[in-house]
């Protein structure tokens, strides 16, 4: 043998994703070539494949119908690349595509036209694999599935199938990767009925040994058939591809089993407050708070974050075990907390939710001055009792006392409540403001309170970011607090994990904010904050499907964390996946039932998918007549249903009950006058719509005097002048929006801008600009929905120009 031949069958590992059509020969010969090519565009389209094409580490083969992706990085590339391609399949299931992965040997091997071509046992068993898939599913084989296993991201991903026999007797271990919104939960038809081994047997593949010669040959046999398979591709390939339909498969069926859950992993639920007096409301939850940030910050525990163990309220009837299944871990801290007379009671229990034994329980009687050295006690008996492996720094983590000042503790908690019950809130502004004065207090009375200083940082930027509060002196804000609490712990991962919140709400500074994340996991392995901020500057970046990964993962820490959830549905709105948008907010609602915001996002979605008002006002007249003052928290879905159906006094409702200066209407701010002045100009009455939005205009002035470098004010400005008939100033002012908003920096605002220049450009008579703007943004990821052109007044300038319908109708549900 030469050396150019050693060289060639020198074997290496890789990781091989095999992907087919299904019932692609059922296909007219045209229909065969544009599925491979839109295939072919998803598969180099996906963020894995560019990745790992782009370092040198994929080889791209043709099967006939379909290609086979051989990576040679990491076993989490064809994984992630098969996400990638489930998740874009969702939105296109007219292609229907099965895949399989199996990590094992290749080698390379030069084609008829002495090309450099990939063979070996690798290829052959991850298309052993994917034969026994249907449409849409993603299957493992189990070497795949166990190095995934021991990663907790994957872990919820995993489903065994079982061993099973196929073509000349091999036997393949199947694994079943799916979620909510990726592969296929159902089992294949094909294992089904097929021969399930047993586990003893499937060691030999058939329930016997077999000699040592039979299987020498019978491997060589596959071999040189693999060798010739790919010398001859993509046309050999096809017609000695093993179909699992062919194989002779007798009657079982193979039940996924349950995710496997960490020893070490613990939730600790909310402490129940036995004291009696209306001051101690904060302190019970602050004693959880800090044992459960305490054991977050040691990398041996799993440990579900705050969001998600505090909806499982304090005094309420608990089933542990359902509890624990839901948060995926497998103990449970209880504990409860009574004050009183300068004395402290704190009782804790660590339960294994498996079995429902008491793993660990004391009580604490101690001065009130000692409680957290209390919190500390009890972290480290419950990292001991799960043999957690500390380091030095996770040691003295455990040790650490937020304050010394209860007072101040109190004023902390009450204020990250306040902040964490901003979200989705017409009174964000209102309670991110009650929050600072909260800290700012905290602070005054413990100048050195480091985690008051933290959530003083991302309540500063949460103003600043939003808009309510968007100038130099807020920013400035901000940055002190970051100063604040560099001075105090330079190297805490808290830090700079803040310093990544600074960067990103309020410069956009996307690579300076991930490379602080970066560090900041190094010792806040189980902080879920880290994970969704990576989600959030990946969205920024048009950068859907990594923001959906990144989401995902902080979901695994926290996962009952509906705030999550609703970013994850906001996603889906941009992409205009509206089934899977509902199935999400549905996710919130079995979590949150009451959640007015949620309730009213899940009504809107027909509204947006096919023009249909009636879910929406129903849920609103049913909140309506549950709590008259949740109006105002759900102006902006009042403003929203009033103007698209028209109706001039819900407009005044909406607008008289909004807690706001106006509302805000996908993220830009249009005050009270502008939808008066809206109303005006639906109903003919020029006079007094100029009149009104000669008021608006004053009111963004004044705002924009505040907020000089503001791109979504600018964009209420142009609009209002649109209005004016200033055609001059409105180009001007969306043209400035534009700048100080560019896509390309920042994608979630940018691309609003984007379609209300479109409605600028119909405003002022530039019709084909207003045509080619739209077309742009139907053509991408926006909030642009079939029912908002179908209904929104904003678009009747537009309504006479067939263009305007072809775009209505190329948005239509189909």
């Amino acid at each position: 043998m030469s050396d150019e031949e050693k060289m060639q069958l020198r074997l290496e590992i890789a990781h091989v994703l095999f992907i087919d059509i299904v019932g692609y020969s059922k296909l007219l010969i045209d229909e065969q070539s544009e599925a491979l090519q839109e295939l072919n565009g998803i598969v180099r389209s996906t963020e894995a494949a560019r990745e790992a094409e782009a370092a040198g580490e994929l080889i791209i083969l043709p099967t006939g119908d379909g290609m086979a992706l051989v990576f040679t990085g990491s076993v989490e590339e064809p994984v992630e690349c098969a996400l990638q391609i489930s998740q874009t399949l969702r939105a296109q299931p007219s292609l229907p595509v099965r895949m399989g992965i199996h990590s094992g040997p290749v080698h390379h091997v030069a084609d008829v036209n002495q090309r450099e071509n990939i063979a070996g046992a690798g290829i052959n068993i991850a298309q052993r694999v994917m034969d026994c898939g249907d449409a849409g599913h993603i299957l493992l084989s189990k070497r795949v599935a166990d190095d995934l296993a021991q990663y907790r991201r994957w872990q919820p991903y995993l489903h065994d199938l079982g061993d099973f026999e196929v073509k000349h007797g091999v036997v393949v271990s199947v694994v079943n990767l799916y979620a909510d919104d990726v592969g296929n939960p159902n089992s294949p038809e094909r294992l089904k009925h097929g021969k399930q081994i047993s586990p003893r047997s499937a060691a030999d593949g058939r329930g016997k040994r077999r000699p040592i010669l039979v299987t020498l040959i019978v491997g060589f046999m596959l071999f040189t058939l693999a060798v010739l398979a790919i010398i001859f591709a993509p046309a050999i390939l096809k017609q000695t591809r093993t179909r699992a339909t062919s194989a002779p498969l007798a009657s079982a069926s193979a039940a996924p089993s349950a995710p496997s859950i960490p020893q070490k992993s613990v939730a600790v639920l909310p402490f129940q407050n036995f004291s009696d007096n209306k001051e101690n409301e904060f302190f019970a939850d602050g004693v959880q708070d800090d044992i459960l940030t305490a054991l977050s910050k040691v990398a041996d525990l799993k440990v579900i974050s705050r969001t998600s163990v505090m909806t499982y309220a304090a005094g309420a009837q608990r089933n542990l075990k359902e509890i624990a299944q839901a948060l995926g871990v497998s103990h449970i801290l209880e504990g409860s907390v009574r004050r009183a007379d300068g004395k402290v009671r704190v009782s804790a229990q660590l339960i294994d939710a498996r079995n429902d034994a008491h793993v660990w329980a004391d009580t604490y009687d101690r001065d009130l001055a000692n409680v957290f050295a209390i919190q500390s006690e009890i972290a480290k008996a419950i990292a001991q009792q799960l043999q957690a492996r500390l380091s030095p720094p996770e040691k003295a983590a455990l040790e650490e006392q937020p304050t010394n000042d209860l007072e101040a503790h109190d004023l902390y908690m009450h204020a990250k409540l306040l902040n964490e019950a901003s979200s989705y809130d017409a009174r964000r502004r209102e309670k991110l403001l009650q929050a600072v004065n909260l800290l700012n207090q905290a602070i005054a009375r413990d100048p050195n309170f480091f985690l008051a200083y933290c959530l003083l940082e991302n309540t500063q930027a949460l103003l600043y970011f939003y808009g309510g509060e968007h100038m130099p002196e807020r920013r400035a804000l901000a940055e002190a607090a970051v100063n604040a609490v560099s001075r105090l712990r330079p190297d805490a991962g808290e830090t700079h994990l803040a310093r990544a919140d600074y960067l990103y709400r309020c410069y956009l500074d996307y690579e300076g904010a991930r490379a602080e994340l970066a560090i900041a996991q190094r010792s806040l392995p189980n902080n879920a904050q880290v994970f969704a901020l990576l989600g959030y500057i990946a969205r920024r970046e048009n950068k859907w499907d990594e923001s959906t990964r990144h989401l995902e993962h902080a979901l695994q820490l926290d996962p009952r964390n509906w705030f999550y959830l609703q970013q994850i549905a906001l996603s889906y709105n941009f992409l205009r996946r509206y089934p899977q948008l509902a199935t999400t907010l549905d996710r919130v609602l079995a979590i949150k039932p009451a959640d007015v915001n949620t309730r009213v996002a899940r009504a809107a979605v027909e509204m947006d998918a096919s023009a249909d008002t009636g879910p929406l006002r129903k849920t609103l007249d049913e909140i309506t007549a549950q709590d008259p003052a949740a109006v105002g928290g759900s102006a902006q879905a009042y403003m929203v249903l009033a103007i698209y159906e028209r109706d001039p006094e819900a407009i005044r409702r909406a607008n008289a009950v909004t807690p706001q200066p106006g509302i805000e209407f996908e993220s830009v701010v249009l005050p009270r006058p502008f939808w008066e002045g809206l109303i005006a100009r639906i109903q003919g009455d020029t006079a007094r719509a100029h009149q009104e939005f000669a008021a608006a205009r004053l009111e963004v002035e004044q705002m924009l005097r505040d907020q000089p470098d503001f791109g979504s004010a600018f964009c209420s400005l142009a609009v209002i002048d649109a209005g004016l008939g200033d055609k001059e100033n409105a180009l001007t002012e969306i043209g400035r929006a534009r700048e100080l908003v560019p896509i390309e920096k920042e994608y979630i605002n940018g691309s609003t801008i984007m379609w209300f220049s479109a409605v600028v450009y119909a405003w002022v008579g530039e019709k084909d600009r207003a045509i080619e703007e739209l077309t742009r943004v139907v053509h991408m990821p926006s909030t642009v929905s079939y029912g908002s052109l179908r209904l929104n007044p904003l678009w009747d300038p537009l309504r006479d120009d067939p263009r305007f319908e072809q775009i209505v109708n190329s948005l239509a549900p189909k």
